[in-house]
């Protein structure tokens, strides 16, 4: 088999990880185009929120390559 089950949840786990830090880093926009909104740049959006994603994206990395043990499916 091609993906175990315990490489699926860890790849769903991954993909949820990543949908947080999307979520983490949306928001904050100004409904005033000429109003300049200084919330763009909190800490939340600018380290948080990338940080949350490549966790994500590492998860995924370790879902794909990680060798099944052997009699796992």
């Amino acid at each position: 088999m091609a993906v175990t089950s315990r490489g699926l949840k860890l790849m769903i786990g991954g993909l949820l990880v990543m949908a947080a830090g999307f979520v983490l880093l949306s928001g904050g926009g100004s409904d005033d185009p000429q109003v300049f909104n200084y919330a763009m740049f909190d800490f939340r959006r600018l380290v948080a929120a990338p940080l949350v994603i490549v966790a994500g994206i590492v998860v995924e990395v370790v879902a794909i390559m990680r060798k099944p043990k052997e009699g796992e499916e």
